[in-house]
């Protein structure tokens, strides 16, 4: 169920229901990209440059500019320009306690849902040795 206030501001903006289920769609599946992952992660440590994620992650340009589109799209990411360069931080303010959520899930959950994963493509429950 979709947050009262979050439906009543969308339809004073002229949104639609199903415009905001898209929108939940698109923000959840921003978290299915490894790439972008894998930014969220090093921006965790710190604030970044383009050039700085590239050569940490082994990226390409392209990629990484695509991925941080998408991130700020979404508000999981907010840039700053300092000097002659563009960086790019994590929003502490949603986006950083919503990541320390998760992992206290997947804590929780991770060896399960690994598990049944392994079960599923026909592997060997490791419980059942």
């Amino acid at each position: 169920m979709i947050n009262k206030d979050i439906l009543e501001l969308c339809h004073k903006e002229g949104f639609k229901d199903n415009e905001l289920c898209e929108a939940y769609k698109i923000f959840f599946g921003t978290l299915v990209s490894k790439p972008r992952l894998d930014i969220i992660n090093l921006l965790r440590k710190g604030k970044k440059n383009v050039s700085e994620i590239m050569k940490e992650l082994s990226m390409d340009q392209t990629s990484v500019s695509h991925n941080l589109a998408r991130l700020k799209l979404c508000g999981f990411v907010i840039d700053e320009i300092d000097g002659k360069f563009r960086y790019y931080k994590l929003n502490n303010k949603t986006i950083k306690p919503l990541m320390e959520i998760i992992e206290k899930h997947m804590l929780q959950n991770c060896t399960h849902i690994l598990r049944k994963m392994n079960v599923m493509k026909g592997g060997e429950n490791v419980n059942e040795k």
